[in-house]
């Protein structure tokens, strides 16, 4: 079943992911190149370099634990540990080392759970790919290396005005390789791409009298023979030194098809119709997947997502239908919607519950897909989705479109265990579950940025009308002792930004005092549907995992969605904002 993991994904993969069960691997594992490339190298191990070091969320650091992962690697009897430990006598002990050396490792499960008929495509950019590269071919075999693709990720810029005297950075890698050395086993599936506009100006410039179909004349001889390739047609041969490039059989159907015509010196000539052409065969340049625009409809603002036909055109080319697509390093979840999307099975992992909240979120906005155990109602009746498969066909057809995930909270015990541990990793787990997004999504900033918040933790964004405007929904979420103060600097903050209602998530429950405060706010009425609703609303986690969700207009859309995929076959329904609404 399509499963949703938090956690490491080194861990996830040994104790979850069988050996040769996946299809294809996507990764695009973060790395901050954007820094210095010297920094990168500094030697981390004097007591004062972790403070000359800007901290950033997606570098990796030579500390404990990249030293205990190396000792684990340099103590296997292969070639990968042996290759770790002469990067380290080159490298050093610095950041890129400690990339290298928990990509090592990763790498090593990675090519463990790959079917013999698997693929691996590994997104990285110049900063470390010559030394992925060579740990690639370690692991895999350099004779289970197909291409290195060049990806135009960005348009021209002058890296010059950053104070650099270098070329324009504007491509990423990808490193394709398959389980398998032998080309009848690994799967593959010829993409085409389509022709240039002047390549069709010039070439397909002929009209066919009667049909209007474009063509390009091309040659009908060879230069070697090929069988029966030495006759006579129409009383004339080719040209002294060469052959017909078809059989007579062949030459008779094309001429039965009216496919032949005649140049000035009599010889016959094909037409090769442009609407039957499939395109030119995708090659290792790739320059026609622009990267996502600040406005683009897919934009969801988290800061290293990748286009889905990038992803598309991977999948497509490297699995079939129901194969098995796995993404380590998930991020806002690109792979799996498209994955999803395709009609692949699906596997997504990744650190942080922020992250598997975006994944969350955009899978039931573009294919109304819900965890598995989420509440629905039925009549008014909360049921849980685990015991609903003896239901009618309709409904039926509604558990199709649910997912596993494993790893974060599934009870109040839970929830409260990582309130304790994790404060951001409680507030991004929680507002998911109302359909709210981390604030600074919007602004594409990098999303779940710990600092002054304003007092707002997440937003929703609704309409409920024909006016076009937004109306806002702001979120603020509590792990701690809630107390009557927080809803009346609630209060201020919905005044202040001018919002429609605000919503209260707290992990413990609410006092009388706040409860008698929160009923004050009055109400917000919807001119839409003529229809009050509380303006500000309490929900503890308790209320959302029995099913309980935020009271709101229908028909609202949630800020920065995902765009509805329309010909997904697993889309069956339309959901409401949290809840599954069966007739």
């Amino acid at each position: 079943m399509n499963t949703l993991y938090y956690g490491d994904n080194l861990n996830i993969l040994r104790d979850y992911i069988k050996d040769e069960s996946v299809d294809l691997i996507y990764l695009d594992p973060p790395f901050n190149s954007n820094r210095n490339y010297n920094v990168l190298f500094r030697d981390e191990s004097g007591t004062d370099s972790q403070s000359q070091i800007t901290a950033f969320e997606d570098t990796w650091h030579w500390n404990l634990q990249a030293e205990q992962t190396y000792n684990e690697l340099i103590n296997e009897p292969d070639q990968v540990g042996r290759m770790i430990e002469s990067f380290r006598q080159f490298i050093g002990s610095n950041q890129m080392m400690a990339y290298l050396t928990m990509m090592a490792v990763r790498l090593k499960e990675l090519h463990r759970v790959l079917k013999p008929t698997g693929s691996l495509y590994l997104h990285c950019d110049p900063t470390a790919s010559h030394y992925l590269k060579i740990l690639l071919d370690t692991i895999f075999g350099a004779d289970c290396f197909r291409n290195e693709i060049a990806w135009k990720r960005s348009s021209a810029h002058n890296d010059a005005k950053q104070g650099r005297k270098e070329l324009g950075r504007i491509r990423d890698n990808i490193f394709f390789y398959t389980k398998s050395d032998n080309i009848r086993d690994w799967t593959w599936n010829t993409v085409f791409t389509e022709y240039d506009a002047e390549y069709l100006k010039s070439s397909y410039r002929n009209v066919e009298d009667g049909t209007g179909r474009l063509y390009k004349s091309t040659d009908l001889t060879a230069a070697k023979p090929g069988g029966d390739t030495s006759y006579e047609w129409k009383g004339r041969r080719p040209t002294d030194g060469r052959f017909w490039a078809y059989s007579k059989e062949n030459m008779a159907k094309f001429d039965a098809q009216g496919r032949l015509h005649y140049s000035s010196t009599g010889l016959p000539r094909l037409k090769q119709y442009l609407d039957e052409m499939p395109g030119v065969a995708l090659q290792d340049i790739w320059t026609d997947i622009p990267p996502i625009s600040s406005h683009a409809a897919e934009k969801l603002g988290y800061p290293t997502q990748k286009p889905v036909a990038l992803l598309e055109r991977i999948i497509s080319a490297s699995s079939n239908e129901g194969d098995i697509v796995l993404d380590p390093f998930c991020g806002c979840g690109t792979t799996i919607a498209a994955a999803q999307k395709l009609n692949r099975e699906w596997i997504g992992i990744d650190v942080t519950h922020l992250a598997v909240g975006l994944q969350k979120l955009r899978l039931k906005d573009s294919f109304g897909m819900l965890p598995v155990g989420t509440k629905t109602v039925h009549h008014g009746a909360t049921e849980d989705t685990e015991s609903s498969k003896n239901l009618s066909d309709l409904r039926a057809s509604v558990v199709n479109s649910f997912y596993r995930v494993v790893g974060q909270p599934e009870d109040l015990d839970g929830a409260r265990e990582l309130a304790i541990n994790d404060r951001y990793g409680f507030q991004w787990w929680i507002l998911p579950l109302i359909g709210a997004r981390a604030f600074g999504a919007e602004k594409g900033n990098k999303v779940g940025k710990k600092g002054a918040d304003g007092g707002i933790d997440g937003m929703i964004v609704f309409t409920d009308d024909n006016s076009g405007k937004a109306k806002k929904v702001i979120v603020s979420v509590k792990s701690g002792h809630p107390n009557v103060t927080h809803i009346r600097d609630l209060g201020h903050v919905i005044d202040r930004e001018n919002a429609a209602i605000g919503v209260y998530l707290t992990l413990e429950p609410p006092t009388k005092p706040m409860l008698e405060e929160a009923v004050k706010a009055g109400f917000y009425h919807s001119e839409g549907w003529n229809k009050d609703y509380p303006k500000i609303q309490i929900l503890t986690v308790e209320d959302l995992l029995n099913g309980k969700t935020v009271d709101l207009p229908p028909n609202l859309q949630t800020f920065q969605k995902a765009g509805k995929v329309t010909n997904n076959p697993n889309k069956q329904l339309g959901f409401g904002f949290d809840d599954v609404i069966i007739p």
